[in-house]
């Protein structure tokens, strides 16, 4: 099961893209309260948007972004039957990746 919620929604000549991604995104400097360790950053370095094999966001992210991050932009010119695929890369080297076509 993918990390990746997407949802669409088509309005005058527009497509709102929404995602919600399920990852802890720590910064590396909280403690555990149990042993007082400091847990170690684990947090979504690369982010990448597709629209129909064409990359309209790629970007970095960093550890000041909080747990379980939310993501919304609007897009000129999509419509329905649209391909949205959403990329993610942390900084230990795990990914995933979420297919939608826009109903």
């Amino acid at each position: 099961m993918s990390s990746i919620k997407i949802r669409t929604k088509c309005m005058d000549g527009k497509m709102q893209i929404r995602m919600l991604i399920a990852h802890p995104m720590e910064h590396g400097r909280n403690r555990d309260a149990k042993t007082n360790a400091l847990i170690p950053a684990h947090f979504i370095q690369q982010l990448t948007v597709i629209h129909n094999k064409n990359v309209i966001i790629s970007g970095n992210t960093g550890a000041n972004i909080s747990k379980d991050p939310y993501f919304a932009f609007v897009l000129n010119g999509g419509k329905v039957g649209d391909k949205i695929t959403i990329n993610w890369v942390d900084n230990l080297g795990n990914q995933d990746t979420q297919d939608h076509i826009v109903t």
